[in-house]
C-alpha cells in the first residue's frame, strides 16, 4: 500500500497554513485556521484508513476484501464536530463585530429621558461635614441603646367617611 504524495503535501500544507492562521488575533483568521486545520485532518484520516474494498455490509465477499467502516465514522464525526465549531466561532465573530460597531446600536432618547438633565439641575445638594454625621443621632458614639419612649399616647383612628358631605350646605 503506497499513499499518494500529491495528498500527503497538500495534508502537510493545509496543517501549514491552518496552524499559522490560528496563531492571529483576528477571529475570522482563526476561524479559516481551524477550517484548514479540520480538513486536514479528516484527509489524514482518509488516507491512514487503508485501501478502498468492498462494502462491509452488503455481498458475501471476504473479510480481509472489505473496507473498514470506522474511518468514515471518524471523519463523518470529524465533520460534524468541525461544522459545529464554526457556526459557534461565526456567532462569536459576529457578536464582537456588533460590539465593535456600538456607536450604529445606540437607543434613542425619548422626551423624558431629555428633559431628566433639565430636572436634576434644578435639584440642590447640602454638603455633611464629619461633624454632621457626629452630631446625627443615627451615627452617635453612645454605646447604650435608646430606651423606647412610654409617655406617648396610642393614636386613634377616627373614622370621618360617614362625616364628607355634611359640611357643605
Amino acid at each position: 500500500m503506497s499513499m499518494p504524495l500529491v495528498l500527503v503535501a497538500v495534508m502537510v500544507v493545509m496543517f501549514a497554513c491552518g496552524i499559522y492562521l490560528m496563531l492571529d488575533r483576528a477571529l475570522t483568521r482563526i476561524l479559516l485556521g481551524f477550517l484548514l486545520v479540520g480538513n486536514a485532518t479528516n484527509l489524514l484520516i482518509f488516507l491512514m484508513s487503508g485501501s478502498f474494498g468492498a462494502a462491509p455490509l452488503v455481498g458475501g465477499a471476504d473479510p480481509s476484501d472489505m473496507s473498514d467502516p470506522l474511518p468514515q465514522a471518524f471523519i463523518l464525526t470529524a465533520i460534524v464536530i468541525t461544522f459545529g465549531i464554526s457556526a459557534f466561532m461565526l456567532a462569536l465573530i459576529y457578536r464582537s463585530w456588533r460590539l465593535a460597531h456600538e456607536h450604529e446600536d445606540r437607543v434613542r432618547d425619548d422626551e423624558d429621558d431629555v428633559e431628566l438633565p433639565t430636572s436634576t439641575q434644578q435639584l440642590t445638594t447640602e454638603e455633611v461635614t464629619d461633624e454632621d454625621l457626629a452630631e446625627s443621632r443615627e451615627f452617635s458614639d453612645d454605646s447604650e441603646a435608646a430606651e423606647p419612649d412610654t409617655s406617648t399616647q396610642p393614636t386613634q383612628v377616627v373614622d370621618r367617611s360617614h362625616t364628607r358631605g355634611e359640611g357643605k350646605s
